[in-house]
């Protein structure tokens, strides 16, 4: 979940000054009008899976990926229109004094690639500290001189970076960093170098000849696949902590936000018929108001539940099943158990009940980021007020839709046709008190969760 987070995973390094003058150099070339075209389609390559998106893209860019982009476009991107690479412009046009200690940069920079490196060790203390990291694309060394940007690392992390090589030469194996790295876990960055290395098979095997090189020309001139993968990591580990949410009632029980309706008009036999699933098991039914347990053999409200040990080991209702004389209400924890149920309840009474509608989208919550840097499933606590807005919602889409539609209780009629005849205006609005005095909301929020008023309005009753 840490990677969905947008602190959680970036890392600042120094940068030599003669670096980063020649850096911003480049940044300044770049922004040149005659070269903004090209600017944007460099950026928009490296950064393409959260453009793809657009403003509805659940995560933005990571700073430290904005300037991993960036120096691609300075030292890896070939213009498509004919144009120089930024730093061949820098170099071979004499338009400014560029000092040699700067200078002495700009192949280093032109031959360094983005790269995945693995913390080997650390050696020494304080600004002796040395880093010692290994690719894990071909396996080659470099020594990197630590400071305080690396007091948090350790071995066995790897860092997705570009690291310029000293101007004397690769031979020293000695190299600096370009001001940016991403740092992931050992397991994190094996599998984003995997999913690099998916990505150029599918390649070779697409164009039919093994054509991307050894891993220094394949990140040379694809680095950016790595900021993809990585990307798509960051939006796996969102969709994993919002799939592993767990929500709760303020009394710590699972929030049952799974919601699905039925009409039915055969009250003792889906009674009975219940009373033989598996699961769920009776519970105390309730009289209209509440306040008494369900008289044997009446046709007051019934329950089941349906009970299993949460992730916490304590026992408690995943499920619940309301029946009334014309409705029946599941409850669940999750769509997947919702869906179970229902496949369940076809199976067993067929077209005795009549689907009405169902939701299955929790209550909306932003996430924080503390939030998205856990390790851990999160645990969202949903308020009464979040509980009676979901159940609002959901009984209005259901209700209104169901004026219009066939009812059992009513003959096969339609309520608002039923309504337009004295006899079945009556029928209506029995059917409509019916449906008031059982109002979910009673039992969950302790009032009702709509406006039956709105209904009859509907249907043509004043």
């Amino acid at each position: 979940m840490k990677l969905a987070s947008e602190t959680a995973a970036g890392l600042w390094v120094p940068i030599k000054p003669a670096l980063e003058a020649v850096l911003a150099r480049l940044e300044g070339l770049s922004m040149e009008p005659g070269f903004s075209a090209q600017r944007q389609l460099a950026m928009s390559r490296a950064l393409r899976p959260y453009l793809e998106h657009g403003a509805a893209s659940p995560l933005a860019p990571l700073p430290q990926e904005v300037e991993l982009a960036n120096l691609y476009l300075y030292a890896d991107f070939y213009p498509e229109d004919g144009q120089l690479t930024l730093i061949e412009q820098l170099r071979d046009l004499i338009v400014e004094h560029v000092p040699e200690e700067e200078r002495a940069w700009l192949d280093p920079l032109k031959h360094s690639y983005m790269d995945l490196l693995e913390l080997l060790a650390v050696d020494g203390d304080g600004l002796t500290k040395t880093l010692h990291l290994r690719s894990l694309g071909d396996r080659s060394m470099v020594h990197l001189e630590g400071g305080d940007f690396s007091r948090g690392l350790a071995p066995g992390q790897v860092l997705l970076t570009r690291l310029i090589h000293e101007p004397q030469g690769p031979e020293s194996g000695r190299a600096v960093p370009a001001g940016s790295a991403i740092v992931l876990s050992a397991e994190d960055g094996r599998a984003l170098y995997e999913s690099a290395m998916e990505w150029r098979r599918e390649m070779e095997a697409a164009s039919g000849s093994f054509v991307l090189g050894e891993w220094q020309e394949f990140a040379k001139r694809y680095g950016y696949v790595l900021l993809w993968n990585f990307a798509q990591m960051r939006f796996d580990a969102l969709l994993a902590a919002v799939v592993s949410i767990r929500y709760r009632t303020p009394n710590g029980q699972p929030y049952l936000y799974a919601l699905a309706l039925y009409e039915h008009q055969e009250f003792p036999e889906l009674a009975e018929g219940l009373l033989e699933f598996e699961k769920p098991e009776p519970e105390a039914g309730w009289e209209p108001d509440g306040t008494k347990p369900a008289a044997a053999g009446s046709q007051a409200v019934r329950l089941w539940v349906q009970r299993e040990k949460d992730a916490a080991g304590q026992v408690s209702v995943m499920a619940r099943l309301t029946l009334t004389r014309t409705q029946l209400m599941v409850e669940c924890d999750s769509r997947e158990r919702l869906d179970a149920i229902k496949h369940r309840l076809a199976s067993a009474f067929g077209f005795s009940l009549h689907f009405r509608g169902e939701s299955t989208t929790p209550p909306t919550r932003d996430l924080s980021e503390s939030d998205l840097a856990k390790e851990e499933p999160l645990s969202l606590v949903i308020t009464v007020e979040e509980d009676q807005a979901l159940l609002a919602s959901f009984l209005e889409k259901v209700y209104l839709e169901w004026a219009d539609q066939d009812s059992p209780a009513l003959g096969g009629q339609t309520p608002r046709h039923a309504g337009a005849s004295p006899a079945g205006r009556d029928k209506v609005a029995a059917l409509i008190g019916d449906m008031e005095r059982n109002d979910i909301g009673r039992r969950r929020t302790g009032q009702p969760a709509f406006d039956y008023n709105t209904l009859r309005a509907h249907v043509g009753l004043t």
